[in-house]
């Protein structure tokens, strides 16, 4: 089956006060790289959608192979970035849909919805303590709905309309609902 990942990693980082994606881990790798790379080992092929000026992170995802589309309308919000992403991506048996801010979601994680789709799921999402997380897996026939997507409510819209038919993927990775926006959210988590 043919899978496409579409990273989002258009936003503005207005609340992180920096290029968040550019800003390094720890370890030396910039977060969108991170997000990119743990996509990349569980989907052959990954659109990453940037906003228009982005050369650097443009640059950083392509040497990651991931092919890059620069959304014109990314300050429209989430919903017209991955509108942009599914536009580019085309025909597939399904997308997953990750955040290139969360780059401590585990493989595992990523290819149990992957594992979700490939036996039919529409939906699937993982789910860590009920809280739904990322990425998103969406069959392929919902492509044209995702290619419709406007605004800044990602795709709220898509998951309202199907929600009675996704497939809550639980997963012991915390990863799945932590985004980095702030500074402050790149310390360490705190024991639980």
């Amino acid at each position: 089956m043919r899978f496409v990942g579409l990273l989002l990693a258009a936003g503005s980082s207005s609340r992180f006060g920096s290029d968040k994606l550019q800003h390094s881990l720890p370890h030396g790798v910039a977060i969108a790289v991170q997000a990119a790379r743990h996509l990349k080992a569980e989907v052959s092929r990954i659109v990453a959608v940037v906003r228009p000026g982005a050369d650097e992170t443009a640059r950083a995802l392509e040497a990651e192979g991931c092919e890059v589309a620069v959304c014109d309308r990314a300050a429209e919000g989430m919903g017209a970035s991955l509108a942009c992403a599914a536009r580019t991506a085309g025909e597939a048996d399904g997308y997953l849909v990750a955040l290139a801010d969360m780059p401590f979601v585990r493989r595992t994680s990523i290819a149990a919805v992957r594992a979700a789709l490939e036996a039919g799921a529409l939906l699937a999402a993982p789910y860590w303590r009920a809280r739904r997380g990322h990425p998103v897996g969406f069959a392929g026939r919902l492509r044209a709905e995702l290619e419709g997507l406007s605004g800044d409510e990602g795709a709220k819209r898509v998951l309202a309309a199907h929600g009675a038919e996704l497939v809550k993927v639980p997963v012991g990775d915390p990863g799945v609902i932590r985004d980095i926006d702030r500074p402050a959210d790149l310390a360490p988590p705190l024991a639980v």
